[in-house]
């Protein structure tokens, strides 16, 4: 049974905040080093300093980033900096932005989400990493709070929840209207209403909630709420520690965008090898570019990307002006060669990539991807670091369908990692909570 319930959010105090869009981040997971050093510089309560604050040579384990996290929170609320809902609330928050030249407006709600440890009732799609889990875990420690959401989804074909929410902001002022980091219009409302409330809870109790943003978050929630329990011997079912804050969305909202996660590669394997390894498979063209710039190149290669029908298309970058499009000759293939995954699974693009391709081509698997592969969403990106010498090769490849993303979650089987990336993304900032 899903569980949510209503909670004092922990706003930014507007009085004591000149402008709102100064104090707000992107989620941690996405702020490179240049941005974090712009976030602080930004302003002095913006909440990089809570959710990836700065690391220095000098740190102990009494004084390092999750500790100042703590430090700072505490002290933000002592100052009024940061203040409390009065009364147990959701938050309906809207984002409007435009890509691709098209304007959307995504709809969710935050609220706290009772833990499922066993993936019953939630479901997701990627493994989980070690190192993210111990990074979120050691915050979770310091802070006992939930400085970010994670984003899920539920199926709701008539969109009945969100008009019922919407029937109750309709002509009513946000209770916090910013422009994030993204240019993205973010609106946020706290509703209290207890007839509202107890729809919502009662309609979510029999759905299934499918994780889009925040595997490693809702883990580490779990492992933090095993750890208090061991801890204190609270085996109270609905003790804070087994709540969490998240934003639920409509799986259909038309807001909802799915982009692809291109492949960097690190790896000493030499471009012949390759293509030795991936032509039994694969149709494989040597294209030239025309552009010299990377934005233009990169254009140049999402276009021949593009498939036809059902078509499994791969762009493989090596630097200068020549790329390699592999495109899958016979899918009956992949019945053979993943003889145990469901047939949603065996045939995405990115399960493709990483057991015909990345497995025994360049014996890049489970164990050492870590070392070897990092992830981008920008087009650009994975050009210009590959032209750099930054590294080897970049993979770039089509986007994740939400449909296969639900349907390998109901199946109880994990896409490799980085398979989706949702636009648009949560805001950090808008609303914290104390787990208390």
């Amino acid at each position: 049974m899903v569980e949510i319930a209503p909670f004092k959010g922990i706003y930014y105090n507007r009085e004591k905040i000149d402008n709102l869009d100064d104090v707000m981040s992107p989620p941690y997971d996405i702020i490179s080093k240049e941005m974090q050093h712009k976030l602080y510089e930004k302003h002095p309560y913006n909440i990089v300093r809570l959710i990836l604050g700065k690391e220095y040579p000098d740190d102990t384990s009494e004084n390092n980033r999750y500790t100042r996290a703590a430090k700072f929170l505490k002290e933000w609320l002592e100052k009024g900096v940061l203040i409390k809902s009065e009364k147990p609330a959701i938050y309906p928050y809207k984002i409007d932005y435009e890509i691709k030249g098209v304007k959307r407006r995504f709809n969710g709600f935050f609220v706290l989400l009772k833990l499922d440890p066993d993936y019953k009732q939630v479901k997701a799609h990627e493994k989980t990493l070690s190192k993210p889990k111990a990074d979120r875990l050691n915050l979770m420690r310091t802070t006992y709070a939930n400085l970010e959401p994670i984003e899920l989804l539920y199926v709701d074909e008539k969109d009945k929840v969100m008009k019922e929410i919407d029937n109750y902001i309709l002509n009513t002022e946000p209770a916090i209207d910013v422009i994030g980091y993204d240019g993205f219009k973010h609106r946020l409302w706290e509703v209290n209403d207890e007839k509202l409330i107890s729809f919502l809870q009662s309609w979510m109790k029999d759905k299934i909630l499918f994780i889009a943003d925040g595997h490693h978050r809702y883990q580490t929630a779990i492992d933090f709420a095993n750890e208090i329990r061991e801890k204190t011997g609270n085996r109270d079912e609905n003790a804070p520690f087994n709540y969490m804050m998240v934003v639920i969305a409509n799986m259909f909202d038309k807001g909802l965008a799915i982009l692809p996660t291109h492949r960097l590669i690190k790896r000493n394997i030499s471009l012949e090898a390759i293509l030795k390894g991936v032509e039994k498979y694969f149709e494989v063209e040597e294209k030239t570019l025309i552009s010299r710039d990377y934005e233009g190149q990169s254009k140049e290669i999402i276009k021949a990307l593009e498939p036809k029908d059902r078509e499994h298309k791969f762009a493989l970058y090596t630097g200068g002006d020549k790329y390699y499009i592999f495109t899958l000759k016979n899918e009956n293939i992949l019945d053979k060669m993943m003889p145990n995954y469901s047939k949603t699974l065996r045939k995405l693009d990115v399960t493709i990539l990483h057991k015909i391709i990345l497995e025994p081509v360049m014996g890049i698997n489970e164990t050492n991807i870590e070392e070897h592969v990092k992830y981008t969403r920008d087009n650009v990106e994975a050009i210009k670091l590959v032209a750099e010498g930054k590294f080897d090769y970049s993979f770039l490849m089509n986007a994740t369908k939400i449909e296969e993303l639900r349907d390998v979650a109901n199946a109880g089987e994990h896409m490799p990692q980085k398979s989706t990336y949702f636009l648009p993304k949560m805001l950090s900032g808008l609303v914290m909570r104390k787990i208390e």
